[in-house]
């Protein structure tokens, strides 16, 4: 088959198991895992969390059907095996964290299983490759995928808001990666992009179901090691630096509210009410709005994200200064926004 039908089918095929696995999921959860209201969470009433569940085995379900399928290249199913290794830990800490809720894992528990995926990674040859000294690319590594499960997890509080933002992140690797070799990167990012699209309505439905911690460190688990997984610089020596801006928007909130936290003087790691949306929705910011104005922040820095894959090294000057610009701007205000 040409390669544009097997991309469609594999996002098509992710999207399909996942739509159908979640009324099924929901209905088991509503014995055993329920997300309750009280502290951050505002909604009503208990929710089922396994929705991260369906996106999981949505997206695996895909993978491993394109892999019978499809000739791979060499060297890309070595790469999708640690993909698959990573994520399933991942996906295995945040179901047990959702099963000892409120309680939880404890974060050094966290760090160590998040550790050893990124570990997984790196053995498999999924790593960030500029540096060619494993004594900087490995714990960059380490980092960056650490960081960004949590950055994600961190964006779950509030509907849609993660998975709204899994969508953005994921086109932008899929419209960047799709001419170039890194043939996983294309497949894994398109089924990745047909999961959530399934879990999507769910997520707002009547009777719905949340991602949990095991959706949300899933999801920013799997965009983040596939934004290491793709070549950005065959045009510009700066494309290197363009999941900078595919993330930009997870790496901001997060540095923000981890900023906003010290600025009190309160653990970083525990949580508060310091998040953007959290923020926006004390001023009376429709939900759809506060959605709207994530998602349409991410696709913004997406396009400069291309842009920088493509363009000249002044351009590229020019971008990072306007980025660095507005999100200082940004930081301004919403720290003197007044939401006592």
């Amino acid at each position: 088959m040409k390669p544009f039908v097997l991309y469609l089918t594999a996002a098509l095929a992710a999207g399909i198991i996942t739509a159908a696995s979640l009324p099924c999921l929901r209905h088991f959860a509503k014995r055993f895992f329920l997300d309750k209201p009280g502290g951050l969470k505002t909604h009503s009433g208990a929710v089922p969390v396994l929705g991260g569940m369906g996106i999981f085995v949505g997206t695996l379900a895909s993978l491993t059907l394109i892999r019978f399928t499809t000739a791979f290249p060499s060297g890309t199913l070595h790469n999708l095996r640690g993909i698959f290794i990573g994520g399933t830990l991942i996906f295995l800490l945040g179901l047990a964290d959702d099963l000892k809720k409120p309680k939880g894992i404890s974060i050094p528990v966290k760090l160590l299983v998040q550790a050893i995926a990124a570990g997984a990674l790196i053995y498999y040859g999924v790593a960030i490759h500029v540096f060619t000294s494993p004594w900087v690319s490995w714990p960059l590594t380490f980092l960056w995928i650490v960081g960004l499960t949590n950055a994600f997890n961190l964006l779950d509080i509030m509907d849609g808001l993660c998975v709204s933002q899994a969508l953005v992140c994921t086109l932008g690797l899929a419209v960047i990666a799709l001419p170039s070799e890194y043939i996983y990167v294309n497949f894994a990012a398109l089924a990745l992009l047909g999961a959530c699209l399934a879990f999507w309505p769910f997520n707002h439905a009547k009777r719905k179901i949340f991602l949990g911690d095991s959706g949300s460190t899933f999801l920013g688990f799997m965009i983040a090691a596939l934004s290491i997984g793709t070549g950005y610089s065959e045009r510009t020596n700066w494309g290197f630096l363009a999941p900078l801006f595919i993330l930009a928007v997870p790496l901001f909130d997060t540095a923000f509210v981890v900023l906003a936290r010290l600025l009190k003087g309160k653990n970083p790691l525990k949580g508060s009410n310091d998040h953007i949306a959290l923020r926006l929705k004390k001023l009376n910011w429709p939900l759809g709005t506060i959605l709207l104005l994530f998602a349409g922040a991410g696709l913004f820095f997406n396009i400069l994200a291309y842009t920088l894959t493509h363009c000249c090294g002044q351009i590229a000057l020019a971008l990072f200064v306007f980025s660095a610009v507005a999100l200082g701007a940004a930081t301004l205000w919403l720290l003197h926004l007044k939401t006592e």
